[in-house]
């Protein structure tokens, strides 16, 4: 009996065994890769967000020149701490552990968020991927796109679930002491906000630190959450989450229109993910993944 050859251009003649190989070996090229962007990128972007207040609070730069690179700063805080939660800068053990743990915690701090209260709800978002009960970003991926800034103001409340999403999730996993460790995060954020208004700095730490922790949590939560895994009706490897094609491109998506990708494969680095994902997509297609246009 011939042997059939693993490639993309007979996938029509793979048995499910020689597709999952296949998948596996495409995948494999773009792991085991050290993330250097991330790693300048999460260090720098936290060191330049916080250089803004003293530059503000000393007349080097107007709050207004400072605004829109305080905004730009949350938004990019995130993605390199997502890289450190899936140990794609060092597994545990190797000798660069240290700096996986460096990015993890300090490129989060703009958003005033624990790095380990981040990874621990994170990893419960990859094992129950829209399930209503045990995933903590659920209430996100069913949100609606159309006025889903109306539903994030919302979300936003005291009395919103979205509040005790986390603290549910980490009170379920037996992680409690993590519910602590955010709130001081959040008790730090409060007080810089509280001590720059009494001392008569209340505009620059709206402009500095509130308004753009606002903007930059909308675009986390749009498209690092609802976008890749709407409308939240599937679950399984294949179906919970999608492709889609951002109608302002993949750099202003945060790579996220490729994140079906990570989640199949979660040690590719995000700046390999569109690559990955233009050579898995065939056998996607023959998965039947939900890849929009894209």
């Amino acid at each position: 009996m011939a042997t059939v050859a693993l490639s993309v251009d007979n996938i029509d003649q793979l048995s499910d065994s020689q597709l999952d190989l296949l998948e596996r070996q495409i995948a494999g090229k773009f792991m085991r890769v050290v993330p250097w962007s991330a790693v300048v990128w999460g260090l720098l972007n936290c060191v330049l967000f916080f250089a803004l207040f003293p530059l503000v609070l000393f007349d080097a730069i107007s709050e207004w020149v400072a605004f829109p690179i305080a905004t730009l700063c949350i938004m990019l805080a995130y993605l390199p701490s997502h890289e450190a939660q899936h140990n794609i800068i060092a597994a545990r053990g190797a000798p660069l552990r240290w700096l996986n743990e460096l990015v993890g915690h300090v490129s989060p701090l703009p958003l005033a968020f624990s790095y380990r209260a981040l990874r621990a709800t994170h990893m419960q978002h990859h094992a129950h991927t829209n399930d209503p009960e045990l995933d903590p970003d659920y209430d996100i991926h069913e949100a609606p796109e159309r006025g889903y800034f109306l539903t994030y103001l919302k979300q936003l409340q005291p009395s919103s679930k979205r509040n005790d999403a986390y603290g549910v999730c980490l009170q379920r996993i037996g992680q409690p002491e993590l519910i602590f460790e955010q709130a001081l995060f959040e008790i730090a954020y409060l007080l810089v906000l509280f001590t720059m208004a009494w001392t008569g700095y209340a505009i620059e730490a709206a402009l500095l630190w509130w308004l753009p922790r606002m903007i930059g949590l909308y675009h986390t939560f749009y498209y690092l959450a609802r976008e890749p895994h709407t409308p939240a009706e599937k679950q399984g490897r294949y179906a919970d989450t999608r492709a889609f094609r951002s109608r302002f491109g993949n750099v202003v998506s945060a790579g996220m229109q490729y994140h079906i990708v990570h989640h199949l494969y979660p040690k590719i680095p995000l700046r390999l993910t569109p690559q990955a994902y233009r050579e898995l997509r065939p056998l996607l297609v023959r998965r039947g993944c939900d890849l929009g246009d894209l």
